[in-house]
């Protein structure tokens, strides 16, 4: 009874748990719907909010240009006696007033907005401190204004045609602040052209009007440029982050990778080793039972299988031979002994060796030998082992009395080509890319139930990569497979290397290796 209280008190909980999520998630959802309406609507953008920002810095950083500028009008209209000075220090009062607010607001934004930031209600607050600071500034062509005094008229004008020129330097990347700022004075000023109603001052207002919307003109362009250039640095930064994202993402995986693979030679190279010993017990004793060394056996079918033991664990030896190799190679721990190898003599030997399981499928070994082979600088037991492996793998996927033929030729640009050839199916194309990989079997192989774990072409392909040689892989003209390795013309023995190699006062392995080498 306890114990079903207790699992549906688990499972109440885990219910209460499951609804919370799912209403975070169902939040969430509605929030990214939202900014991606209002996106779609075109009321949030991101480049509007760096405008935005270039406005505020620029206002920020000549805060106090246009402060003075009211203050030596000030003094000017004080000087010139053209108001009283209660006129003067309450119309320079709102004039800094209104550059305290617009400051204060533009302080706010650049410690509090943010990319999810309404930016209408910013836009209107520094578009209507805008229009303030504007009136305050068009007041003195109304207020101060003396009739018949045109040097105090064109005085007035220049001066608010400076402010305004002021204006649209700061906030030439914001046209809101443009038009709210700069445009409201040239109204004012253009207005007050056309209420004196003499040619000189229509003609003045006419310039004024011509000039400002040159300047909107202008401002659009920066506007738009600005708009283009903000756009294009957000994308470059956009790209630029994913290529880091991805670069660090193929970085961990390489490491990954490379620790993976370092893990798997180990345990491949400690496991081999491990299994050697009890393996050659096992081929030893099979082997003394199976030849009656210590005495006849009393069951004859006993002898067949301490046989099959044998030949099993020879299979095994092989198979974990061919792994620590595979791993010595990739670990880079394969060393090369380097000498004058004759890639004639090592294939007659790899054909010994494989001749009798050839037999048994009655294939037929043939050999492309040309007469006077130079001799290359190599490692014979790998050269040998590139043999063998190349020839096991034809004679496994070769049908019944088909043909294996083993090629050796120079190639146009001097290189010693070893090739081996089969009468069988062959490689699929789907194939090629995968069949170097370790322990890759082909679909014929799996289909087919043929030995081996797919280490035979790795290991070739291994052992070529360090004689700086090219395993290729394709179709032969009999209709099977073709596999070849290039060596290059460097490890050719000919000319003066081959005549000094050939002298009889060189005994030493080490000598003859050293001046293969370097002669």
């Amino acid at each position: 009874m306890f114990r079903h209280e207790s699992i549906a008190a688990r499972l109440d909980v885990l219910e209460l748990f499951d609804a919370q999520i799912r209403k975070q998630m169902q939040a969430g959802h509605e929030q990214m719907a939202r900014q991606d309406a209002r996106r779609r609507a075109g009321k949030e953008r991101p480049w509007e909010h760096d405008l935005m920002r270039l406005f505020v810095r620029n206002q920020l950083r000549v805060a106090l240009a246009l402060p003075f500028l009211a203050v030596f009008l000030a003094i000017a209209i004080a000087t010139m006696a053209w108001s009283s000075m209660a006129y003067v220090a309450f119309w320079l009062t709102g004039i800094l007033l209104c550059q305290v607010l617009q400051l204060a607001i533009c302080r706010l934004y650049e410690h509090t907005a943010n990319a999810t930031s309404r930016l209408g209600d910013w836009i209107g607050m520094l578009a209507a401190s805008e229009f303030f600071f504007a009136t305050c500034w068009i007041v003195p062509l109304f207020l101060f204004w003396q009739e018949g005094n045109d040097l105090q008229h064109i005085f007035l004008i220049s001066v608010l045609m400076a402010v305004a020129a002021v204006r649209i330097l700061i906030a030439a990347n914001f046209m809101p602040i443009v038009l709210a700022g700069s445009g409201l004075i040239t109204l004012g000023i253009v207005l007050r052209c056309l209420m004196e109603g003499e040619t000189l001052y229509v003609v003045m207002g006419a310039i004024v009007l011509i000039v400002e919307i040159f300047f909107i003109q202008l401002s659009r362009r920066l506007q738009n440029n600005a708009r283009d250039m903000l756009i294009f640095k957000s994308q470059r930064e956009k790209l630029i982050h994913e290529l880091q994202t991805e670069r660090d993402r193929a970085d961990r995986a390489r490491r990954r990778a490379e620790n993976a693979s370092k893990a798997k030679s180990r345990f491949l190279a400690t496991m081999s080793h491990e299994l050697r010993t009890p393996l050659n017990a096992i081929m030893g004793f099979s082997e003394i039972i199976s030849s009656e060394m210590l005495g006849p056996l009393p069951v004859p079918q006993y002898k067949d299988y301490a046989a099959d033991i044998h030949q099993s664990g020879r299979y095994l030896l092989s198979l974990i031979n061919d792994i620590l190799d595979l791993s010595r190679i990739e670990a880079g721990r394969k060393e090369l002994r380097e000498e004058t190898v004759n890639l004639v003599h090592e294939a007659r030997e790899a054909m010994l060796l494989i001749g009798p399981r050839a037999e048994e499928k009655n294939l037929k070994l043939e050999r492309e030998f040309p007469a006077d082979l130079p001799p290359i600088v190599a490692d014979s037991r790998a050269i040998r082992q590139i043999w063998l492996n190349l020839l096991s793998n034809a004679v496994k996927f070769t049908p019944e009395n088909g043909r294996i033929i083993l090629h050796i030729c120079r190639s146009p640009a001097g290189a010693m080509v070893m090739e081996v050839r089969d009468t069988g199916e062959g490689i699929p194309e789907n194939e090629l890319k995968t069949i170097l990989q370790s322990f890759s079997r082909g679909a014929s192989a799996v289909a087919k139930a043929v030995d081996g774990a797919g280490l035979g072409l790795p290991i070739v392909n291994g052992l070529a990569r360090l004689h700086d040689a090219k395993l290729s892989i394709g179709k032969a003209p009999e209709g099977g497979a073709c596999v070849s390795v290039a060596f290059p013309p460097k490890r050719v023995l000919e000319g003066t290397r081959a005549q000094i190699l050939a002298a009889n006062d060189i005994t030493s392995p080490s000598q003859k290796a050293l001046i293969a080498l370097t002669a």
